[in-house]
Order: structure tokens, then sequence, then C-alpha cells
């Protein structure tokens, strides 16, 4: 796999048509489930974001898993605001309160090559962009005219329509997706959206039927295309960790890298909420890892984070 998967869609002008629609979309806003219909061009819709993009920072982000980092790092760019309101987000700042500059398609195009250019990153690591998909789309046309090449992640809470992610099919190789939740009643309770589970299975098999079980490493077992699935156990709620297991199991497939995260912290507005206003539990992750173990979903990571004791 010597070119990422958007470069065909640059060539057929494909790429550009779904630009243009996405562009249309402003007027009425339907790009994430919520489906506001507000035009963006003269108010912000749900998501607090207008026809602008704003983003809070741009950096070689060591954070994500390994075949997505190498020597370098992946090529983050955090986008402001968000379609989710996590009572425990950690990236509040900017997803919540709208912390962040905003910038024009060109220099976000600029930004894009000098991720790879200067940077030197391995990928394109777009995190909670969904609302900013127009200028995005301009951008990397734009990029690709003057040698953008890199790979590009879709970082995303899985809070996705199917119809904006069947446009992002044939221009991302590369899908890092949550599952937060396997219950709308609790998803609505500590993130705000009441159809949570029942959009995230929709976007999750979209996702799959895109990628499949492809998991292409390039030099240094960097990560060319595939999919991986993260899973962040929470406290006092680690049945929801466990149904999501169990879902890629049996509904999807145990060949899926799954990456299972320990780094629960209580912050935002997790004080209202007694049950998840302290750290995860040794013995809770731990129950997790063992479900993961007797799955046998065997492709992924674990972490190993000091956690408290019971």
């Amino acid at each position: 796999m010597n070119e990422p998967s958007y470069i065909n869609l640059y060539k057929t002008g494909e790429l550009k048509r779904r630009k243009e629609l996405l562009y249309k979309k402003l007027k009425s806003c339907d790009l994430c489930p919520h489906r506001c219909m507000v035009d963006r061009t003269e108010k912000p819709g749900y998501c607090k974001v207008r026809d602008m993009t704003r983003i809070s920072e741009y950096v070689l982000y060591p954070g994500e898993e390994p075949p997505l980092t190498g020597k370098t790092g992946a090529g983050g760019v955090f986008f402001s605001n968000c379609n989710m309101n996590c009572i425990y987000c950690q990236n509040f700042k900017f997803s919540q309160e709208g912390f962040g500059k905003e910038i024009t398609v060109e220099r976000l195009s600029e930004i894009f090559l000098e991720i790879q250019n200067i940077k030197k990153a391995v990928n394109l690591d777009l995190i909670t962009a969904t609302a900013y998909l127009p200028f995005i789309f301009d951008a990397l046309i734009i990029a690709i005219e003057k040698g953008f090449r890199l790979p590009i992640v879709w970082n995303t809470s899985s809070y996705e329509s199917v119809e904006t992610l069947e446009l992002l099919d044939g221009v991302v190789d590369i899908y890092l997706a949550d599952i937060r939740y396997t219950s709308n009643a609790i998803g609505k309770k500590y993130s705000g959206v009441k159809d949570y589970w029942t959009v995230c299975k929709q976007a999750i098999f979209e996702i799959y039927r895109q990628i499949g079980s492809d998991f292409i490493l390039g030099d240094e077992n960097i990560l060319k295309r595939g999919i991986i699935l993260r899973i962040l156990v929470l406290p006092s709620n680690i049945q929801q960790a466990i149904q999501a297991l169990k879902f890629i199991k049996y509904d999807l497939s145990d060949s899926i890298a799954v990456s299972l995260m320990d780094q629960y912290v209580p912050v935002n507005r997790t004080a209202n909420f007694p049950e998840m206003d302290r750290f995860l539990k040794k013995s809770e992750y731990e129950a997790v890892v063992e479900v993961m173990q007797e799955l046998e979903l065997s492709n992924g990571w674990v972490q190993e984070h000091k956690l408290i004791d019971d």
C-alpha cells in the first residue's frame, strides 16, 4: 500500500465532489447524529461550530497506540468543540468550552503539510473533527496538490451518522474509534446524548464495512490501514466495557484490534456524580481484562497504569 486511499478519489474528482456536498450541508447541518439543521453560515450548530475551523493545537502526539506513533508520533490536530458533553472529558477546555484559534482553510492545509514535512509524523490524526469536515476536505485537496501523502486517522467518539461516515469511505484509512457505552441511558447520563449506543453500533458497523479486518503495517510496524476500537473502563460501570467486548467478539470480528484503557481521570464535572468521582480500581480493570482474555480478543493492548486498590 504505497499511497493513501484518498489519492485515487482526488484523481477521479470524487474528493472535490464530496467537498462541495459537505459545504452545501453547512446551510442546514446534518453532519452529526443531532441533525440540528442549523444554517451554520448564520449561527453555530448544536456543536457550537459555525463556518470556520477552530483548533486548540496541532502536535506530535505520542499518546496513541504503538502502530500509530512510531518513533516520532501521530500528527495530532485537536479540533475545538464536540457533539458530546462527557462529564469526565479531560479535554473539556477546548471540547466543551471552545478554547482554540480560528484558522482559514489555507492555514489548515499548511498545518497538514507541516505535520508531514517538518514534524515528520507517521499519520494525520484528526481528533473530534466531524463538524469541520467541509474545511478538512478543502484543506486536504490543497495539501495533496503540494505533495501531502500521510494516511488519515479518524479519531472519533463513534457518535457519528452513517451518512457522514460514508463520505469518509476511501478518504480515511485508519479509524481510531471509541465504544464509550453499551447503554443509551448511561450515555445520556454521562455524555448528554440520548441514543449513544444505538448510533455507535451503526457507526461501528459502517466503519467495519469500509475497512473490514484489514490491519496493514508498513515500515517499522506503522499502521497504514485498519481499525482500532478503544474502550475506556469507567469506575462503577465495568459492565459497559464488558458488553462492548462481547459486541466486538460476537457482532463484529475477534480479529479487530482492541485498546482497553485504564486511564480514566475524575475531572471536569465528575464531582456531581459520586460513583464517577474517583480513579479506576485495579480490581475493576483486571475484571475486564479477564473477560477480554476469555473472549480471546488477542489483537490489541492493555494498559498498566498504577490504579487504586479496593
